[in-house]
């Protein structure tokens, strides 16, 4: 089992050079295999930068995708309407750059029977585990995440039932997760940032509207994400849980204590990834419900400012959350990943290096 005192979420802000890579192929100006290509020097890049900070646990930024959810689109046929919105819309919110509304596009949803095209992250990991000896880790979406894509007007030709789509999609994934044990894949870590939602009364209404009261809704995607851990049962397996964050923005705010016993109990991850790096994660004493055999990797430098925390200030957190966990299960690391999106949060590259070096200059500074 993984047992890394310092780590990141995920993804990785992507380099202009990139970025420019992905506008010229959608234009029709740069082949696919010269995409890739882009793609491989920017993940040789950030491996590299990762070895450098002192990162025990490496992945590849997640630069290959437009959004951390996105491959279950992108490497399966079935869905309609799909465009970077169906990953970005909601309400978001923050004091420094001012909210902002983003839509969710009418279309979109499951129209066909899903047709498995390519895989959705082995490949990624086959890449990466040739440039690094320290531990991989893939990241994969929570399959719940994807129950809006379900519609009970245009999805009924293709999926019947709201279950049997959700069947369908936690298949895939459970597929996945094989597929990357079989090839040597030591960390598989799920997002899950649709539960802490739940927190929010606005957001609880958008699920009860659909017959789901919270505890019944996180009971049915915990089922989904214990099948799909238990497909790839002797991997370690992290869970990661926020409350928004892209374009430097959040969705909602709020403490983990409504939540926490049966997330925290009832899911069969190893390592627990929780967003701490401010007042609207509130205070450690949810972490109470954390069983005695799960880490907690506790996210106490911010992805979505430059501001660069005080080590000192960091390091006095972990010891104030060891006071409910125990300092043994506890790791540290971003509250989130750097670019959810392509979109990107308000910093720059060099930002990003300074905080995860942060993040290993404080697990040496606790663990050492």
């Amino acid at each position: 089992m993984v047992d890394a005192r310092a780590e990141h979420v995920g993804s990785l802000l992507r380099p202009d050079a990139l970025l420019r890579a992905r506008e010229s192929h959608a234009a029709g100006d740069r082949s696919d295999p010269e995409l890739k290509a882009a793609e491989d020097d920017a993940v040789r890049d950030v491996v590299a930068m990762q070895e450098d900070v002192g990162l025990p646990v490496i992945n590849d930024g997640e630069l290959r995708r437009e959004s951390f959810q996105s491959e279950l689109t992108a490497s399966v046929e079935g869905f309609s309407g799909v465009s970077i919105d169906a990953w970005l819309w909601g309400s978001w919110h923050s004091d420094e750059l001012g909210d902002k509304e983003v839509s969710r596009p009418e279309q979109v949803a499951v129209t066909e029977p899903l047709r498995q095209r390519r895989s959705l992250a082995a490949e990624e990991f086959t890449f990466l585990r040739a440039l690094t000896g320290r531990t991989a880790k893939v990241t994969l979406p929570s399959p719940s995440l994807f129950a809006n894509l379900w519609d009970p007007e245009r999805s009924r030709e293709a999926y019947p039932t709201f279950d049997s789509f959700m069947e369908a999609v936690t298949e895939l994934l459970c597929h996945e997760v094989r597929e990357l044990a079989r090839l040597g894949c030591p960390y598989v870590q799920l997002d899950a940032p649709h539960y802490p939602l739940l927190v929010d009364p606005d957001s609880r209404a958008f699920y009860e509207q659909r017959g789901w009261t919270a505890d019944s809704w996180i009971e049915y995607g915990l089922a989904l994400d214990n099948a799909v851990i238990e497909a790839g049962r002797g991997l370690s397996f992290g869970f990661h849980l926020c409350k928004g964050n892209q374009d430097s923005r959040w969705l909602v705010a709020g403490g983990y204590d409504a939540i926490a016993r049966p997330i925290f109990r009832g899911v069969h991850a190893d390592r627990l990834l929780l967003e701490y790096d401010d007042e609207r994660s509130g205070g450690f004493e949810p972490l109470r419900d954390v069983p005695d055999d799960k880490v907690v990797v506790l996210g106490l430098v911010t992805t979505k400012t430059a501001r660069l925390e005080d080590a000192a200030s960091v390091e006095s957190r972990v010891h104030d959350a060891a006071q409910v966990v125990g300092l043994d299960g506890l790791a540290v690391s971003p509250q989130c990943g750097f670019s959810t999106s392509v979109v990107g949060n308000a910093l720059t590259i060099e930002d990003q290096r300074r905080k995860l070096a942060l993040v290993c200059e404080v697990a040496e500074r606790v663990w050492g």
